[in-house]
């Protein structure tokens, strides 16, 4: 078979939205796997099913994207002030964002799981998740560069 419904794009290329599919399939899957091993290996860390794993990292990935678009468009605006007043703000703006969005993306983990999904320990969970969520961001970057390296 010369041309099959998976590789429509010539050879050695890949079209932009298959890229974007690539990406966020690998991301996704190394999320689902850096969550099981902390449900694994963690007491603080509990999640009920395989398939709500699953679910909790797609939904992380999209919160942890949504976020990172967010604190990127609010730096730009500060990129494009002159003075020290805005480089500070800058700064300030985004460790308020990334700070904020691990409550919020905590709080919508709950909301969409309940019991199902629980991060616990001190600070009612959010040590253990802002920990969970650097290993997926550590494990994400890991991949990322050995795949970047292959080429």
């Amino acid at each position: 078979m010369e041309n099959d419904d998976i590789n429509t794009a010539p050879d050695g290329s890949f079209t932009s939205r298959q890229q974007l599919f690539i990406k966020y399939t690998l991301a996704i899957l190394v999320d689902l796997t850096v969550l099981n091993l902390f449900n694994e290996y963690w007491d603080y860390v509990y999640i009920e099913l395989f398939s709500i794993s699953l679910l909790a990292a797609i939904l992380l990935q999209f919160l942890l994207q949504l976020t990172l678009k967010i604190e990127h468009r609010v730096a730009d605006y500060f990129k494009a002030r002159p003075g020290l007043r805005p480089k500070i703000m800058r700064i300030v703006s985004a460790w308020a964002i990334l700070f904020i969005s691990k409550l919020l993306i905590l709080e919508a983990i709950n909301f969409a799981f309940g019991e199902s999904v629980i991060f616990g320990g001190p600070v009612h969970g959010l040590i253990s998740f802002i920990v969970v969520v650097i290993a997926m961001i550590v494990a994400e970057r890991l991949v990322s560069r050995i795949y970047n390296s292959l080429a």
